[in-house]
């Protein structure tokens, strides 16, 4: 019987980019619900092997806005309950952190680009080791900060973003940078996100491209070691 990952969309361009490569190979098969159009609806989220939520421009506490966050917040939570394998990605994380009853908001500036990330000891010895320090700078695309959730691990930090990364047992992982995202796909995002880039002092397209050509293929490699390491450690 086929294995199944379920993402969580929330903008066409943020998909799951190097995540779906190591999925197929792995032969587990990809669907997407797209949240903001309803997706959820009669899905249960117990059912799928993986659930991998993505990310989006807006903030978890948003929701007089976007009324659907209390239904895709609720979703993570009973799945987080059922300690069946998660993978949240910048809001995905920050999703899994509301669930769990931690505070989001605002952090003290964005972190837009190319940067290497701080691990914990328990980083060290987690899948993010792959990544860990300048030989391997990840794609940080966000605003907002988290508390650590009652029950996880703190893996990795940044000057800006205390909480980079964090795991709970081996079946959940929330990752505040982009370890999906690579490549010639980001050219998708320098449009979709043209307004924030023009927004946010000392970040170009140009720079960000530059620094895509030269830190993707590295991070191609790197990430995907990261990620075969989750998914073993959950049992995928």
């Amino acid at each position: 019987m086929t294995r199944s990952a379920l993402a969580l969309i929330h903008v066409g361009f943020e998909d799951a980019g190097l995540i779906a490569s190591v999925l197929e190979e792995r032969g587990i098969a990809l669907s997407y619900a797209d949240v903001p159009m309803g997706g959820l609806q009669g899905l249960d989220p117990l059912a799928p092997d993986l659930l991998l939520v993505l990310g989006g421009p807006i903030g978890v506490y948003e929701e007089a806005d976007y009324p659907w966050l209390a239904e895709e917040t609720a979703f993570i939570k009973a799945r987080l309950a059922a300690q069946k394998p998660v993978l949240g990605i910048c809001l995905g994380a920050q999703l899994m952190a509301k669930a769990l009853g931690a505070d989001v908001r605002p952090g003290r500036g964005k972190e837009i680009g190319w940067a290497p990330i701080e691990l914990t000891e328990e980083g060290a010895g987690s899948p993010l080791s792959h990544v860990s320090g300048e030989i391997t700078p990840v794609l940080h695309w966000h605003g907002d900060i988290c508390d650590l959730p009652d029950g996880a691990v703190r893996l990795a930090s940044t000057p800006l973003c205390p909480v980079q990364a964090f795991s709970i047992g081996t079946h959940a992982l929330g990752l505040q940078f982009h370890l999906e995202a690579c490549g010639a796909p980001l050219e998708r995002w320098f449009v979709g996100h043209t307004g924030e880039i023009n927004a946010t002092e000392g970040v170009s397209v140009q720079g960000l491209r530059a620094d895509t050509e030269k830190y993707s293929p590295v991070l191609e490699r790197q990430g995907r070691l990261a990620l075969g390491a989750f998914f073993d450690g959950a049992g995928l």
